[in-house]
């Protein structure tokens, strides 16, 4: 039986489709130059769970890197055969020839197939398995059923006000200055907005605080929420000394759900989404318009044009601003953006310009075609493009958050806040798997100690609800327990949370994940620390984060199996696993209270140790406080 008369349905990649008789791409099978006519495209990290019953006798396929790929992938191909490895390929690179793969399968009762991304994370890791097929007798294999766990919602509902959002707000001096007060509790909630600077007045219709940055200095404000069950007082700072972005940006972008088809009644419904779906209560903020809203040409005066599905990009941000919510857009310093649209190569004042005079909070900056431009990939030559346009956003009368993205090229870290970066992509683009997910959000340890206020790094956008890169969605492949750990690892990361479904569509469970106040308080705790490794071993994963208060943030991780089969989800697996952590490990003495962040309910008091149950692929998020 082949490979390809399964159900690829079943076959999970971290990237693009599984193809039959096709690369991932949908080209003709191709490797080192030579065509096969019968096989499977994939695309590392890919994995397949077939149930033999002891009736296989062997695996039989020809194994290598596709050619399509635009750079060089290396990949490895493994056969697993009742949680063991039975054969690997060994590293292989673009541009080596097939590797013959005959495996004996005899007493075999599961087997799995695994490419994974040979160690240097998954770019272009195009990969065929060719004329793959078992030879059987009397029970015929079959693709292991997928058991999926139900949605299920964590986070109890508060009906007492509550004030939520960052507790520090950055601003320049005397720059336009606009801030939503993010407000939750049962409704009528009054607010009020007591000690603010002059040039700021609070409009309690939109519970926005709006008008010019006062001179630069620190100013307390105080918000005040009442409802029937109570009244709650929340000091906030803004802060017009330390730049922008003082806590991770929390907000929406287009590229993850509507791709290339993003248009102005999207991003405008977007808007709309996050305020009626209470997101906006909770301190989300920014709508960001990725690729594909620029026009073909310039003016004559080189000014930069919106295309005709953005009839009136002044008169759209306008619109969200009066929402009090801000608005992001997309650009290139190469002539073209990776959609084939206009860059802004050599036009670097005039686009900054042009923003500025929209009304635009935030541009994110991509790489793209400026590969073709750059000399090399030297510091310098990396460094130039970003050191360009920072200079010229600073030219502008406008605060713009200024987020890179190049894909951690140089180890961008390193250096993206010398060159004027607010926030700096460290790797490749995130999809909605869990190889992806886990892959990125497990990788950036390397990176903890260049995160502060001002300065995030940003392992890219969430992937949770309804996504799909185009016109056509689909929901997050993730599996509930796997996007619980997705938004609690990016919020231990300090990273900046952007949402990357159609805010039309979610689901409860989908809002419920992203509503959860005292998930959203670590992220955005104001001394900006991100979470480091306290703990990993035998596929448990424990991750530490300081908070301003003295507390500590920690994620307990099940990660799976370690080992050759750590990617493989195999069926007798147990559902969850009990872990037990020291608090020698997180540096503490004495007694504690453990207080679970998701479920918002106190543990208990420990002393020594305490001990949680974790899913697979799940978390427990927590909140320690030492007792004095």
């Amino acid at each position: 039986m082949y490979l390809d008369q399964f159900d690829l349905t079943r076959m999970e990649s971290s990237w693009g489709e599984n193809h039959i008789g096709k690369s991932v791409d949908g080209n003709p099978l191709k490797i080192a130059g030579k065509v096969y006519e019968r096989g499977v495209g994939t695309h590392a990290v890919s994995k397949m769970l077939l149930v033999t019953k002891g009736s296989a006798l062997s695996f039989d396929a020809m194994v290598g890197v596709d050619d399509e790929s635009s750079k060089p992938g290396t990949v490895e191909f493994q056969v697993l055969g009742d949680r063991k490895v039975l054969w690997s390929s060994g590293i292989m690179k673009q541009g080596e020839p097939a590797k013959e793969v005959h495996v004996s399968l005899k007493g075999i009762e599961k087997v799995a197939l695994l490419v994974t991304d040979g160690g240097d994370d998954i770019n272009y890791d195009h990969a065929d398995w060719i004329d793959a097929s078992i030879t059987y007798r009397q029970i015929v294999p079959v693709v292991a059923a997928v058991v999926q766990k139900e949605p299920y919602i964590l986070t109890p509902e508060n009906t007492k006000p509550r004030i939520n959002g960052a507790s520090v707000v950055g601003a320049n001096p005397h720059r336009a200055f606009i801030f939503r007060v993010p407000v939750t509790g049962k409704a009528p909630v009054r607010v009020e907005v007591t000690g603010l600077p002059a040039g700021l007045i609070y409009d309690a219709k939109n519970r926005s605080i709006t008008g010019k940055a006062p001179a630069k200095g620190v100013y307390p404000v105080t918000v005040t929420a009442e409802n029937a069950e109570g009244t709650v007082i929340k000091n906030i700072t803004i802060r017009t000394d330390q730049g922008l972005a003082l806590t991770p940006p929390l907000g929406w972008n287009s590229w993850n759900c509507w791709g290339l088809s993003v248009d102005q009644g999207r991003v405008k419904a977007a808007a709309d989404a996050m305020v009626s779906s209470g997101l906006a209560d909770h301190g989300w903020t920014y709508i960001n318009i990725d690729d594909g809203w620029e026009a073909a040409d310039r003016t004559k005066q080189g000014e930069l044009l919106a295309n005709e599905k953005f009839p009136d990009m002044k008169a759209l941000t306008g619109y969200i601003h009066t929402l009090g919510l801000r608005i992001g857009i997309y650009s290139s310093p190469g002539p073209q953006t990776c959609g084939g649209f206009q860059g802004s190569y050599e036009n670097e004042l005039s686009d900054a310009r042009t923003w500025a005079n929209w009304g635009i909070d935030y541009v994110k900056y991509d790489w793209c075609s400026y590969g073709k431009i750059a000399k090399d990939q030297s510091l310098p030559e990396l460094k130039k493009p970003y050191l360009l346009m920072r200079k010229m956003l600073n030219q502008v009368e406008r605060d713009i958050i200024f987020s890179l993205c190049q894909y951690g090229m140089g180890n961008v870290w390193e250096w993206g806040s010398e060159v004027g970066g607010n926030l700096w992509r460290t790797t490749g683009d995130i999809t909605d798997s869990w190889n992806s997910m886990a892959g990125i959000g497990f990788a950036q340890e390397k990176s903890s100690k260049f995160a502060k206020p001002g300065n995030w790094n940003d392992p890219d956008m969430l992937v949770v609800g309804k996504v799909g890169w185009g016109p056509n969605l689909h929901p997050s492949r993730l599996t509930p327990d796997e996007q619980y750990t997705h938004i609690s690892l990016w919020a231990l990361l300090a990273s900046p949370l952007l949402i990357g479904c159609d805010m039309t569509q979610m689901d409860a469970f989908t809002l419920n994940l992203l509503t959860n106040d005292e998930v959203l308080e670590i992220n955005q705790d104001p001394m900006g620390k991100q979470a480091t490794t306290v703990g990993n071993k035998d596929g448990i994963q424990i991750w530490s984060k300081p908070m301003e208060d003295g507390s500590i943030a920690l994620g307990v991780f099940n990660n799976g199996n370690s080992g050759g089969d750590a990617d493989i989800r195999w069926d007798d697996q147990p559902n969850s696993q009990k872990v037990s952590v020291s608090a020698s490990d997180l540096g503490l003495n004495g007694k504690f209270t453990v207080r679970d962040a998701w479920r918002q309910k106190d543990i208990g008091e420990f002393s020594g140790s305490f001990e949680v149950e974790v899913p697979f692929h799940g978390v427990v998020l927590c909140r320690i406080t030492t007792i004095k």
